[in-house]
């Protein structure tokens, strides 16, 4: 969910400094350091009224050549800027200056990006050609000024200099200039250049493993043409279409990902999870958003310390929620569904295929977007913030097998941040063979257990944030805290063994009409929403930067009881949809038009922190932190992911999908457009040969955080 020790990390910061921004007594000193306000104009200026021999670049005792290389280039721009040669002008004006709004929370100065790496300056004599390369020069005030407490944070500024040249170079001739300008040593001046804040146009060459992503994708890409035509050519009745035409075919594939199939038309199906899912998406990519935003080059960040004691704040603070409704549906349909494919069997229930179906679903997506982030991102995406690149690539780098194994949510290295709950999922997957069959062999006294379970996991999470005085606020959350009170799984399982149960209450009374009063209905109801807004506003105005007192006797109380009772106000908006008594929630959720996203959602879950990032990371000027601009952005990041998810799901997700026909037994009174439409319906009661593909592709799609 909602990266929270990325928004400690930032609006932490944010806070601090906002609080600093009111005390005007270091104003004078603000002024001095003002007087630097076009850093460019200064550089070029000094390089006017300086030799080359007062330039100290190389090293005299033993230079190197790339010393000598970078020597030669800053003698270049010298004769340049004296004559006036537009590209030494350009490296020049590519500069960034000391941002404004420094007392708001601006903290970058993009200059012009790509002005700097457009540049190319031929050296015919030498057969080579000057580039312009982009760095960040990092500014603390403070230091220029020798004092220890100043209103303005540090701040980051663009610089370009010749390629050739390091950032040891760099800050070399910046120490010469701080000198000059403020007579200060570069030791002590607060700027320096770091050679991973720089970029230049050249791309770094592709590995192998890149080299097998686009051939992959190529191959993928010939087959699904190929067999569309051929579908679209040769087949002449859908329903014979051969298996190995529909499992490439972009006609088939997308008949069956946008097919609408009106809301009641199966009493089997739950139509309101459809709705359900696609709900929590959208939530799930707000809190998302909110918090992308804050890797931003915000002109007023510290507007979001202000935002944040706002009511709204509290639908993006507690999102985590919407983890506990994926939860809850993920164990109703793991339940639900196997259950009454063990009534047909006689208890029977095949384990390795079960694992199996899962691994088919999950894996294919979840690998490919691993190398997706690792290599894909820098080829088809730059920007001034590129250079550190995106969040969690050294955990892909170097850790990517633990997402793979899906462990990573007992690891410090995350890679695809938001894989954590895909391991969840997968781990309480993995022993839900041992309670369906307790389940089914022992009933209500198994049920019975796993209540006891669900009491003593709450009591274990209260503890552990009793005991180890954790607390779960955005103000002062930490990793440890949201380690083994958050990313753990058995942190998590609650809401999924009360789906559990509850797709076993389900199954015992099937086809059953519960005749309630209308009091009842509207008790139920009642608690319903009264627990949502609970779990939603009970921390406000708690949470608020400047009253955050609940105690943690308070707020354990809350984080435990919030993940009981929103899932059972989860459980019951099933439940009244289910039996008719839903009324406008339940024509809103089980709508048709939600059945195609719901489909794609598990893609989608896979891909929308990739737009973030990009989205993010590669924009060329300041942004402004405000609602309406973040749901301008949450629109643009919901677009491209769905379409990328569509694509991914013609290449990807389809075809592998596709083998899951070659390990169902054929069965004759089953059609193999029965057995999709059951798939794709929640179909609680499908037929023997298609019930683990139900469950697998349903609890999977099943949106997650």
């Amino acid at each position: 969910m909602v990266n929270k020790v990325g928004i400690v990390l930032l609006c932490g910061i944010a806070l601090i400094t906002a609080a600093k921004a009111n005390d005007w007594k270091d104003l004078p000193d603000f002024h001095r350091v003002s007087e630097l306000k076009s850093l460019g104009h200064e550089f070029a200026k000094y390089f006017q009224n300086v030799s080359l021999k007062e330039l100290i670049v190389l090293d005299t005792q033993s230079p190197r050549e790339e010393d000598l290389l970078c020597a030669s280039d800053m003698a270049a721009l010298m004769t340049g800027l004296l004559n006036g040669q537009v590209w030494a002008l350009q490296m020049i004006d590519a500069w960034g200056s000391i941002p404004s709004g420094l007392l708001t929370g601006n903290s970058y100065d993009l200059g012009n990006y790509d002005e700097c790496l457009n540049i190319r300056k031929s050296i015919i004599s030498q057969r080579r050609s000057i580039q312009g390369k982009y760095c960040f020069l990092s500014v603390s005030p403070a230091k220029i000024m020798g004092i220890d407490n100043l209103s303005i944070g540090n701040f980051n500024t663009a610089t370009c200099f010749p390629a050739s040249c390091s950032a040891v170079h760099m800050n070399t001739v910046i120490g010469q200039l701080m000198k000059q300008l403020l007579n200060v040593n570069i030791s002590s001046s607060g700027m320096s250049i770091s050679d991973g804040s720089c970029q230049t146009s050249e791309s770094e060459p592709w590995d192998g493993l890149t080299i097998f992503m686009i051939v992959f994708l190529s191959i993928m890409g010939s087959l699904v043409t190929l067999f569309t035509l051929w579908d679209y050519f040769l087949v002449k009745n859908q329903n014979q279409i051969p298996p190995i035409v529909k499992m490439f075919s972009a006609r088939a594939s997308s008949r069956a990902l946008f097919r609408v199939v009106e809301s009641q038309s199966n009493p089997n199906v739950i139509d309101c999870l459809h709705g359900i899912r696609c709900l929590s998406l959208l939530w799930v990519i707000t809190c998302h958003e909110y918090s992308a935003t804050l890797i931003k080059p915000n002109i007023n960040l510290f507007s979001a310390a202000t935002w944040l004691d706002s009511a709204f704040a509290s639908f993006i603070l507690h999102g985590f929620i919407s983890v506990d409704s994926f939860l809850v549906i993920g164990g109703l349909l793991v339940a639900l569904i196997p259950l009454r494919l063990m009534d047909k069997t006689k208890g029977k229930l095949n384990v390795p295929i079960m694992y199996l179906h899962r691994l088919i679903r999950i894996v294919p997506i979840l690998a490919m977007a691993i190398v997706v982030y690792m290599k894909l991102m820098p080829l088809v995406s730059d920007g001034p913030l590129f250079a550190s690149g995106y969040i969690g690539k050294a955990a892909c780098r170097d850790s990517w097998y633990w997402t793979l194994l899906f462990v990573n949510n007992y690891t410090n290295d995350t890679c695809l941040s938001q894989t954590w709950y895909l391991s969840v999922d997968i781990q309480l997957y993995i022993i839900s063979p041992i309670l369906l069959i307790s389940l089914y062999k022992w009933g209500k006294k198994a049920a019975a257990g796993i209540l006891v379970l669900i009491i003593l996991l709450t009591a274990c999470l209260f503890a552990t944030m009793m005991v180890n005085d954790y607390t779960m606020m955005v103000t002062t959350a930490s990793s440890e805290a949201m380690r083994d009170a958050y990313f753990a799984t058995h942190t998590h399982a609650t809401p999924w063994l009360i789906g559990f149960l509850f797709g076993y209450f389900l199954h015992l009374n099937r086809g059953k009409k519960f005749e309630l009063s209308w009091l009842y209905v509207w008790l139920g109801w009642i608690l319903c929403l009264a627990m949502i807004f609970t779990a939603i506003f009970a921390l406000y105005p708690a949470s608020k930067w400047t009253d955050a007192n609940a105690s943690t006797l308070a707020e354990s109380s809350y984080y435990t009881l919030t993940r009981v009772g929103w899932s059972l106000a989860v459980c019951w908006v099933i439940f009244a949809c289910i039996q008719g008594y839903g009324g406008l929630a339940n024509s809103f959720l089980s709508s048709p038009l939600w059945q195609p996203l719901s489909r794609l959602s598990y893609s989608a879950y896979i891909w929308h922190m990739f737009f973030m990032e990009i989205n993010a990371r590669s924009t060329r000027t300041n942004v402004y932190f405000s609602n309406y601009r973040i749901m301008l952005n949450i629109w643009s990041t919901f677009g491209g992911t769905v379409l990328f998810s569509y694509l991914m799901h013609l290449l990807i997700e389809a075809p592998f999908g596709g083998l899951d026909q070659f390990l169902r037994p054929s069965k004759k009174s089953t059609t193999i457009a029965e057995k999709k439409s059951l798939v794709d319906d929640n179909a609680p009661s499908a037929p023997e040969e298609v019930i683990i593909t139900t469950e697998t592709s349903e609890s999977d799609e099943v949106q997650k955080s």
